[in-house]
């Protein structure tokens, strides 16, 4: 994503306004958390870190997949422009029989049973309706949207859900395939995990920021 002049972010600005804000995207180190704090800012947001820790709402043997793969070099994270119905950009963990595997988004049936991305849109007899990009593509079009709006886009009502542990399971049998989400940082969580082990807790992240060193 190519950014501007008009995305640069003025922290002296938003400083003056007398309000609390915390910085995120790259904040997780002790270096960074005072450079924060000596801005102005509450504090800072970590995101990645605390999402593949031991006490995370992840589902256990996803995270612990992630995290292995981190250790052995092997997981890479993609920008994905297209996954979300919103439109909105997300970082997805490319990981098999995840939806980040192109034959197990292909053989998810399409459909919108949760709606919480659903969008809003004015139907010919004047009233309200909804639609989600990441429902069958003849539903969607009937309902006035555009064709390749569909293309690459998945259901992240359900594989969040999947993620967290809490797959849809389908009359048929069918399980919920979830997509695994993180930060650029996910490569980075080696530093918290302490020689001899394969997983790190949330205090140890906290330590880390407070410059106490992972031994």
């Amino acid at each position: 994503m190519n950014r501007g002049e008009k995305d640069r972010i003025d922290l002296n600005e938003i400083k003056s306004l007398g309000l609390p804000f915390w910085l995120a995207g790259g904040y997780d180190s002790p270096e960074k958390l005072k450079e924060a704090l000596d801005i102005g800012a509450a504090g800072i947001q970590v995101g990645t870190a605390f999402a593949y820790c031991s006490e995370s709402g992840m589902d256990e043997t996803l995270r612990k997949k992630v995290v292995q793969g981190v250790l052995d070099g092997k997981v890479t994270v993609r920008t994905d422009p297209l996954v979300s119905p919103t439109g909105f950009p997300f970082k997805v963990v490319q990981l098999e029989g995840t939806l980040s595997d192109p034959l197990v988004y292909q053989q998810r049936p399409r459909l919108c049973d949760i709606g919480m991305l659903r969008q809003l849109y004015k139907q010919e007899d004047g009233t309200i309706g909804f639609r989600c990009a990441a429902e069958p593509e003849e539903d969607y079009i009937a309902k006035g949207g555009k064709a390749e709006d569909t293309v690459g886009k998945n259901c992240l009502c359900n594989s969040l859900s999947a993620c967290a542990g809490f797959p849809q399971r389908r009359k048929d049998g069918y399980v919920e395939p979830p997509v695994i989400t993180a930060g650029n940082a996910l490569v980075d969580i080696r530093k918290f995990i302490k020689q001899g082990t394969k997983s790190y807790s949330a205090k140890d992240v906290h330590e880390y920021l407070n410059g106490q060193k992972v031994s």
